[in-house]
């Protein structure tokens, strides 16, 4: 059964070096391999991507773990849907809408 507290995300926050040209391609080179693996850029070094489970969350914590750069700091947070939907977000200083969770068809 489907539920709020068993659907999680993933939100990979990560702090790469970018100070030689070869740097700064491995950062664009992961950034690209988050977004083919359907993860949302929330900032520039913080994406998130919805998971059906844990089970999904570890297959996706495997697949960023081999492409990882040589360098850098990267770390991964898991949440529930319920906290998810708890986000509070600003926009400046105007406060956004409530996140919308993903709709049933695009849970498989």
């Amino acid at each position: 059964m489907l539920s709020g507290y068993r659907l999680m995300w993933m939100l990979v926050m990560f702090d790469l070096p970018v100070m030689t040209k070869p740097e700064r391609r491995a950062a664009a080179k992961f950034r690209m391999f988050l977004l083919d693996q359907g993860f949302q850029m929330c900032q520039l070094s913080v994406y998130l991507r919805f998971c059906a489970g844990k089970e999904q969350s570890q297959v996706f914590t495997r697949r960023v773990q081999r492409a990882l750069p040589a360098a850098g700091n990267v770390q991964i947070l898991y949440f529930t849907d319920k906290q998810y939907e708890n986000i509070v977000s600003f926009d400046g200083p105007r406060r956004r809408r409530a996140n919308q969770n993903p709709q049933q068809f695009t849970l498989f």
